[in-house]
């Protein structure tokens, strides 16, 4: 569609339109009418400055609008904001009041949080100063649960009962010198208070036998006043057999009265039973005569419906004679009609037997035309089912071709999908060695790694008991100390605080943290085996073994006790 020019409000025409009587048609446009596109600058359309602004303004009335609320909302802001800038550090006013009293509500809110923050650091090391003398305390608890610090620590209670036990005895010793001179005084004082306890026991001897000559006497007369009491209990019970006994006889007496009253009763019930049963007797044979009268008006009925059945029979077997009697005659009458129309009927029966042989004769060529027929029919469908079958034979064979085909293309590419699975597998198996080999290098890597971790754990455990060995006899050696300042026998502790944990008798093992285990006798007992080690046992070693260590024994010389 061509672009119609306009000026102005002008309506232009187009370009298919005809021009007006007396008007020329332009030719083709001047070179300077056309743009590089195209376009034919007759075909624009010139409208002007106003036009367009406001074509414009039409076009973005909603966009313009919108700008212009925002720009009188920017300006209101900056107007609120200015004010706000303005009066924000004013003193004089309600928010400015707030506003100080804000701030120094802050200052003081900080100061506080300030000396809170002070208090909480100081509580803070106090509570980590309370935390450290806890542990402390929990380390040292747990030091003594030990069982070698338990161990000394017996040897310690050991020492202190041996050091009271030599107290005791002393003061012992202290009270049988201080008594030598009393003995006399306290025999004398034994003698007089031994005659003393005769004569009392002399005086409760008497007093006892005066009290069980009383309570003799007491029983005498209990026993007297007991066999009155059983006199009297015996005639009293004597006159309660008599009242008994005549209270038996009257129950025997109305005992009888009661049978002889229950017998008359059971007699007269007797009576009136047999009364009751003549009574049912002769009911029974009322009723009896009633049932043989009703008997017979039953009979006498059979006999009557007897008789009629028997009249009904023979008024049947009458009309059936009746009705065969007029049979007959019906039979007679009709052989009588059939044997006149014998003879009329041989004529009829020939012409009816030469048209029945040529309707025959009809019939039978009509059947060998069809039948000839039929066979031509049936050879000719069997020439198109043989046709028919070659060709479906020959459609079978050829898709049995192609099936043979597709089934070689199939096996061909059933063996090069087998020979890429095994191609696959062998290089799964290649990669899983690999791997495995990896593994295997890996897990060598990691074993070398937690063996030389363990040995530096147990470097740094062996470390630690020399440590712990070191602040042990440190303890222990201001423990006995004090001990032998005191007094005390140090043996227990000496005993205890040797060198090597396990409480045994056996060598120190170097190797295993300085331990000294203990060894056990192979009997039932079960008792530690003992050591009487002492420098003639090193010196026999060194003689047969020379200096150094050994593996050949564990260089003892055991004594084992004989078992009586």
């Amino acid at each position: 569609m061509a672009t119609t020019v306009m000026h102005g409000r002008r309506r232009g025409q187009t370009k298919d339109a005809k021009p007006p009587a007396g008007h020329l048609q332009s030719g083709p446009p001047a070179p300077g009418l056309m743009l590089p596109d195209g376009t034919d600058l007759r075909q624009v359309t010139v409208i002007s400055k106003d036009d367009w602004n406001r074509i414009h303004r039409n076009l973005n009335r909603k966009q313009i609008e919108e700008e212009r609320i925002k720009k009188i909302k920017d300006e209101k802001e900056m107007i609120r904001s200015h004010s706000k800038d303005m009066v924000k550090n004013w003193t004089n006013t309600i928010a400015g009041q707030r506003q100080k009293k804000l701030e120094a509500r802050a200052i003081r809110e900080a100061k506080e949080e300030e000396e809170r923050v002070q208090i909480d650091i100081e509580e803070a090391k106090f509570q980590a100063a309370k935390r450290k003398d806890a542990i402390e305390k929990a380390k040292t608890q747990q030091y003594y649960q030990t069982d070698r610090v338990k161990g000394f620590h017996g040897a310690l209670m050991l020492t202190e009962v041996l050091k009271e036990r030599e107290a005791q005895i002393e003061l012992k010793h202290l009270k049988e010198q201080a008594s030598d001179g009393k003995d006399q005084e306290w025999l004398a004082k034994a003698h007089r208070e031994y005659e003393e306890g005769i004569k009392q026991d002399q005086r409760k001897a008497v007093i006892r036998y005066q009290e069980k000559r009383d309570n003799a006497s007491f029983q005498q007369a209990q026993v007297h006043e007991h066999i009155k009491t059983n006199i009297t209990a015996e005639v009293d019970d004597r006159k309660e057999g008599e009242e008994l006994k005549k209270l038996a006889i009257q129950y025997e007496i109305e005992k009888k009265r009661l049978e002889d009253i229950r017998r008359n009763e059971v007699i007269v019930n007797m009576a009136e039973n047999m009364k009751q049963m003549e009574d049912v007797k002769k009911m029974r044979d009322i009723q009896k005569e009633q049932e043989e009268e009703e008997d017979e008006e039953c009979r006498i009925f059979a006999a009557a419906k007897r008789k009629m059945v028997k009249l009904r029979a023979e008024k049947e077997k009458q009309l059936h004679r009746e009705k065969q009697q007029r049979l007959e005659k019906i039979r007679d009458r009709l052989g009588a009609q059939m044997k006149q129309k014998v003879d009329d009927e041989d004529d009829r029966i020939g012409r009816a037997v030469e048209e029945s042989e040529g309707k025959f004769a009809k019939e039978d060529a009509a059947k060998n035309a069809k039948t000839h027929k039929m066979l031509a029919e049936i050879a000719v469908h069997r020439n198109y089912q043989l046709r028919q079958a070659e060709e479906r034979e020959i459609e079978e064979r050829a898709k049995e071709l192609e099936m043979l085909r597709v089934r070689r293309e199939a096996d061909a590419v059933f063996q090069r999908n087998e020979e890429e699975k095994v191609q696959r597998r062998f290089q799964e198996a290649k990669n899983l060695q690999g791997f495995h080999q990896a593994q295997g290098g890996e897990r060598s890597q990691k074993e070398v790694a937690a063996r030389q971790e363990q040995l530096a754990q147990d470097k740094k455990n062996m470390e630690l008991l020399a440590v712990e060995e070191q602040q042990f006899q440190e303890y222990a050696s201001k423990v006995i100390g004090h001990c032998e300042k005191g007094g005390r026998n140090v043996y227990p502790l000496r005993k205890a605080a040797r060198e090597g944990a396990g409480g045994g008798l056996g060598p120190i093992f170097e190797g295993k943290g300085g331990i000294r285990p203990s060894y056990m006798v192979s009997d039932q007992s079960g008792v530690q085996m003992p050591n009487y080690q002492r420098e003639t046992t090193n010196e026999t070693k060194r003689s047969i073994y020379g200096n150094g260590r050994t593996d050949k024994r564990l260089g003892f010389v055991w004594q084992l006790q004989k078992r009586v």
